[in-house]
C-alpha cells in the first residue's frame, strides 16, 4: 500500500490525451506524465482522455509511444485496464485505472447521453489485502442535463453491480462547476474525499485553477486527507491538474 498499512491512495487525473498546445504550438507531454503519474504513489490511479490509439498524432510526434497510453504510463509493477469511450476519425480514447494491487474483475457501460459525446464508466474490483475495492472511473459529459442523467446510470449500475456492504470509489472528470452532483452522489452513501475543511482542492485550469472538475468520492472509507499537486511543471502537462485522496481502511 502507499507507504503506511491500512491506508489507500486515491488518484485521479484527466490527461487530455497526452499532448498540450494548440495548432503549431501542440507539444507531446505523454513522457512527462509517465513521470508524473509515478510520483503521485497512488494504490489506484484513475485516468480520462487516454488514447488507445491515435494514427494522426503518431505521425505528427516522432516520440508518440508504440504502447497504448494506459500501458505506457502504469508504472512497473501496476496493471494497466482500458476501456473505449469515444471511436474518432483517427483513432480511440477513453477511461483507464492503472493498480499496484490485483484486479480481480473488469466490465464497462456505455453512459453516453447523445450522440455527440461518448461517455462510458469503467468498473474494476481490484483486491486490497485480501479484501475487495470496487473503481469506478468516469468522465462526465459536459451539459448538466446529461450529467444529471449519467449520475441516474452511475447508481443504476452501483445498485445492481456492487454489493452494498463492499468498499467503493468513485472518480474522475464530473465536468461539475459547484459540485452539484454532491448531492447525488451522497445519496448514493458516496462522501466527496475533498469535502474537508482546507485548502480549497481546485484542479482546472491547471496554469489558474479556478474550479474543481475532478472528484473522488468512497464509501465504507474514510478519508484522512485530500490534495491536489500544484507547480509549473503540473500545470503543463494537462489542462487539469490531479486530485490525491488517502483513504483509511
Amino acid at each position: 500500500m502507499s507507504e503506511q498499512q491500512g491506508k489507500l491512495r486515491v488518484a485521479t487525473y484527466n490527461i487530455h490525451k497526452g499532448v498540450q498546445g494548440v495548432g503549431p504550438v501542440r507539444r507531446l507531454e505523454i513522457h512527462n506524465l509517465g513521470h508524473a503519474v509515478e510520483q503521485l504513489d497512488a494504490d489506484i490511479i484513475c485516468l480520462q482522455e487516454v488514447r488507445k490509439m491515435n494514427r494522426q498524432a503518431a505521425m505528427r510526434f516522432a516520440r508518440w509511444p508504440e504502447l497504448p497510453q494506459a500501458d505506457f504510463l502504469a508504472p512497473e509493477g501496476y496493471t494497466a485496464v482500458y476501456e473505449t469511450n469515444a471511436i474518432t476519425r483517427h483513432g480511440e480514447h477513453g477511461n483507464a485505472l492503472l493498480t499496484r494491487w490485483p484486479v480481480l474483475h473488469t466490465s464497462h457501460r456505455d453512459i453516453s447521453d447523445h450522440r455527440f459525446e461518448q461517455r462510458g464508466l469503467l468498473h474494476a474490483v481490484i483486491e486490497v489485502e485480501g479484501v475487495p475495492v470496487h473503481a469506478i472511473v468516469v468522465h462526465l459529459g459536459l451539459i448538466k442535463g446529461s450529467r444529471v442523467r449519467q449520475v441516474a446510470l452511475l447508481r443504476d449500475f452501483i445498485d445492481k453491480e456492487i454489493p452494498p456492504g463492499d468498499r467503493l470509489v468513485v472518480a474522475g472528470d464530473f465536468n461539475d462547476w459547484g459540485a452539484r452532483m454532491r448531492y447525488a452522489m451522497n445519496a448514493m452513501g458516496l462522501r466527496d474525499s475533498s469535502d474537508l475543511r482546507g485548502p480549497r482542492t481546485l484542479t482546472y485550469p491547471s496554469r489558474l485553477p479556478l474550479t474543481q472538475l475532478d472528484f473522488i468520492y468512497a464509501r465504507h472509507m474514510p478519508v484522512t486527507e485530500c490534495a491536489v499537486p500544484r507547480g509549473p511543471v503540473w500545470a503543463r502537462m494537462s489542462d487539469h491538474l490531479p486530485l490525491v485522496s488517502d483513504f483509511s481502511l
